[in-house]
C-alpha cells in the first residue's frame, strides 16, 4: 500500500515540510491570516507575513506558535491541514505519516495539542521527535555512538541545548530565548535610544542584513525608517552593527549560560568529547554572525556553525522517515 511520508519542522517562526523523493517542498513563516467575524482563512505562509502590522480590523493575522509550543489550537491545526494538503496535492487518496519536531522542554498537555493538531490536520500517524536529536541528525552528527555531542539549537522561538550520546539525549536546557526575542530587543533599543518606533518585520530586518554578535571595528551600517515618536512622523535613521549587538547581547548571555549549565550536570566523559570536538550550533538564529566565535570566547570550547543551519531540523525529520524502523525507540510515543 502506498504511504505518504512528511517530516514537519513545526517552528514558532518558519514551518518547513521535506518529502522523502523531493527533498524540502515547503519554508514558509509560521503564520495565518484570518478574516472575522466568520473565521475563514484568508492566507497562509509567506502571504500572511506579509499582512502583519498592515491590517484593517477585519483581518487578524496570528503567528499560531508561541515560544515553539502551539499558543492558537485551532489556527494550528488549520495550518498544519494546509502544509500537509500542499505538499501531498489535492488527489492524494492515503492519509501522509507524519514526522513533527517538537522542543525538548514541551510539557505533556503541548505534546498533546501538538499530536492531536496533526491528527486532525489529516496525518495517518504521528510521530513527534525533540529537536535537538533532529537537529543533531541534520547536522550529520553520528547520534548512535558513544561520544558525547552537544547541539545547540537557536530558533525563532526557543534555544534547546543538549548532549547527545548512543542515540538519546543525556542532559538538556530548553530555553524561550531565541530570534524572537533578539528582534524584539533591537526594537526596544532603537526606541529607548532614538525615541524611534519600528515594527517588528524592520527589526528582524536589521537582524539579519547587519546583525552580529560581537563587536567589529569594521561596522556594518543600514538605513532604516520608523515613526518618531516625539513628533509622530516617519523619520529615517541610520544604525550599526554594534548597535544591533549591544541590543541582542543580554540574550546571548542567557543562552550562554543554559549552555555552561548543561555542561556543568554533563557526564566527565562526555564533557571530554565535547572539549575536543566542539559545539555544533544549529537554527535559524545560528546564522547571526560571529556567533560561534562569541561562544568560543565565552565557554573556551571550539564552537561551529552547522551546514545550513536553518534547515537541520528538516534534514534530521528526512532521515528519520527515510528509517523510520531503525529510530523508533528515538521516536516519543
Amino acid at each position: 500500500m502506498f504511504i505518504r511520508k512528511i517530516g514537519i519542522d513545526l517552528g514558532t517562526t518558519n514551518t518547513l515540510v521535506f518529502l522523502p523523493d523531493k527533498g524540502i517542498v515547503i519554508n514558509e513563516p509560521t503564520a495565518v491570516a484570518i478574516r472575522r467575524p466568520d473565521n475563514t482563512v484568508l492566507a497562509v505562509g509567506a502571504e500572511a507575513k506579509e499582512m502583519v502590522g498592515r491590517t484593517p480590523d477585519n483581518i487578524v493575522t496570528y503567528k499560531p506558535l508561541k515560544d515553539g509550543v502551539i499558543a492558537e489550537y485551532y489556527i494550528t491545526q488549520m495550518m498544519l491541514r494546509y502544509f500537509i494538503s500542499k505538499a501531498v496535492g489535492p488527489f492524494n487518496l492515503f492519509k501522509p505519516e507524519v514526522v513533527i519536531s517538537i522542543p525538548a522542554g514541551i510539557t505533556s498537555t503541548e505534546y498533546r495539542a501538538v499530536y492531536k493538531a496533526a491528527k486532525e490536520a489529516g496525518a495517518k500517524e504521528v510521530y513527534l521527535v525533540r529537536e535537538p536529536i533532529l537537529a543533531a541528525l541534520g547536522a550529520g552528527i553520528p547520534i548512535h555512538s558513544a561520544e558525547g555531542n552537544m547541539v545547540v539549537n537557536i530558533g525563532g522561538g526557543t534555544t534547546e541545548v543538549a548532549v547527545i550520546s548512543l542515540g538519546g539525549i543525556v542532559t538538556w536546557s530548553s530555553l524561550r530565548v531565541a530570534g524572537n526575542r533578539f528582534d524584539q530587543s533591537i526594537a526596544d533599543y532603537i526606541k529607548k535610544k532614538y525615541a524611534l518606533a519600528i515594527g517588528e518585520a524592520t527589526a528582524e530586518n536589521i537582524k539579519i542584513t547587519i546583525g552580529s554578535a560581537i563587536s567589529n571595528k569594521n561596522k556594518m551600517e543600514m538605513k532604516i525608517r520608523g515613526r518618531d515618536l516625539i513628533s509622530g512622523l516617519p523619520k529615517d535613521l541610520i544604525v550599526n552593527s554594534n548597535e544591533v549587538v549591544e541590543a541582542v547581547n543580554t540574550h546571548l548571555i542567557d543562552i550562554m549560560n543554559a549552555t555552561q549549565a548543561v555542561f556543568n550536570v554533563t557526564p566527565p566523559e562526555l564533557a571530554a568529547d565535547i572539549m575536543s570536538k566542539g559545539i555544533i550550533l544549529s537554527g535559524g538564529s545560528a546564522q547571526l554572525r560571529d556567533i560561534d566565535e562569541f561562544f568560543k570566547r565565552s565557554l573556551g570550547v571550539t564552537s561551529y556553525v552547522a551546514e545550513e543551519p536553518i534547515f537541520c531540523v528538516a534534514k534530521g525529520t528526512a532521515i528519520i522517515l527515510n528509517h523510520l524502523d531503525v529510530y523508533k525507540r528515538t521516536l516519543l510515543k
